[in-house]
């Protein structure tokens, strides 16, 4: 099996432009949660949400053309066999709303295979590609596919590519599921009641060891395990136990050939609703027992940004082992009993070579990539 590293990343979130500016911003205990200005809330049960300052959608194109085009700036030439690997849960769902309301003919590119040609076309890249739509772990599943390809030798370079927006039609359904907190969202926080969305974009270039080296480039870390797993629990809500986490976890652990006492902090998905924040604690439990590594969350300072959550908590996971630093989980102010030692509300240091990052979604979906530093 040949060894997969992270040699290109490029982001846009709520916090900013680019990784560097994006971790500073984590460090300093931003938040870019704030009142939504996009659209009306007043038939919600919340008016919060994470959203990029200023983002506009192009004459007749949609936000996520400008999102596109900005992490398109940001990356560097890519290797002329990259094959691309989308992940986004709604995609242009800005244009699908406004042509349903005004009773106009649906864009071309709400469907995934324009849309992903779409992509394809801006970074160049030719052959096949596919949208990955597996809800809040999208990205991370993208990931792990693109690892297990490149690891296998079926390709020398993926371009994950993740990518959603915070839109009313989105807004509207989480508010009916109420599962929107009616003030920014406090994960892992004995008294949550609910998340935020969030919108972001990632772009994550894996290579093999050997085709960075061939391109000089310096690798931002290595993925050295993956898994992922459903717990086939129900639509909506984690299967209480953990069950589907702990073997995404345990298949990520044994790929990666270590064990559990050489993971140096968790990345969790933390979204800050009752139930899956208890799920989380509950696996993760079950993993390490009495010796839980130091976790954090980042979406009291980024929302929940759908598809992408996890593509750029991977980014920040490189950063997090490049610093030995985890940012501090904002909106945790009183930490869950489960949680209480290893989630902070301030900077953490860590001592390892290994990250652990999750993501768990709708349909009982769970993924889990283990980054490992670069000596």
């Amino acid at each position: 099996m040949r060894r997969v590293v992270i040699s290109q990343i490029a982001t846009l979130t709520s916090l900013g432009a680019g990784l560097d500016s994006l971790w500073q911003s984590l460090l300093n205990g931003e938040t870019g949660i704030a009142p939504v200005t996009r659209f009306d809330c007043k038939n919600y049960v919340s008016n919060y949400a994470a959203c990029i300052d200023g983002l506009d959608a192009p004459a007749n194109g949609s936000m996520l053309d400008t999102i596109l085009a900005q992490l398109a700036e940001q990356l560097g030439d890519l290797p002329t066999d990259c094959r691309l690997l989308v992940a986004s849960t709604k995609g242009e769902v800005d244009l699908l709303t406004d042509a349903c309301r005004q009773q106009e003919e649906v864009p071309a590119t709400v469907v995934a295979a324009p849309f992903v040609e779409k992509i394809a076309q801006q970074f160049g890249i030719e052959g096949s590609a596919i949208n990955i739509n597996a809800a809040c772990a999208s990205s991370t599943l993208a990931v792990a596919r693109a690892a297990a390809q490149i690891a296998a030798g079926d390709a020398d370079a993926v371009l994950v590519y993740a990518a959603d927006l915070v839109s009313e039609f989105v807004f509207s359904g989480f508010s009916a599921l109420q599962a929107l907190s009616d003030q920014p969202c406090r994960p892992f926080d004995a008294n949550r009641n609910g998340l935020t969305l969030g919108e972001a974009g990632v772009a994550l270039l894996l290579t093999s060891e050997a085709a960075a080296k061939q391109r000089n480039e310096t690798p931002y870390a290595y993925v050295s395990g993956w898994g992922m797993a459903n717990d086939a629990h129900h639509v909506t809500a984690p299967a209480r136990d953990g069950n589907g986490l702990i073997l995404a976890c345990q298949q990520a652990l044994k790929k990666a050939n270590i064990a559990n006492s050489e993971i140096a902090a968790i990345n969790a998905h933390g979204t800050g609703t009752i139930y899956n924040d208890a799920m989380e604690l509950t696996a993760f439990n079950a993993i390490f027992s009495a010796d839980i590594p130091p976790m954090h969350g980042m979406k009291g300072s980024l929302g929940h940004c759908l598809g992408a959550a996890g593509g750029v908590e991977i980014a920040v996971g490189c950063k997090a082992l490049q610093q030995q630093l985890i940012p501090a989980t904002i909106g945790c102010q009183e930490a869950e009993i489960a949680a209480q030692g290893q989630i902070k509300s301030e900077v953490q240091k860590i001592s390892g070579d290994y990250i652990l990052s999750t993501n768990s979604g709708f349909g009982g979906i769970n993924a889990a990539v283990v980054l490992q530093g670069v000596a």
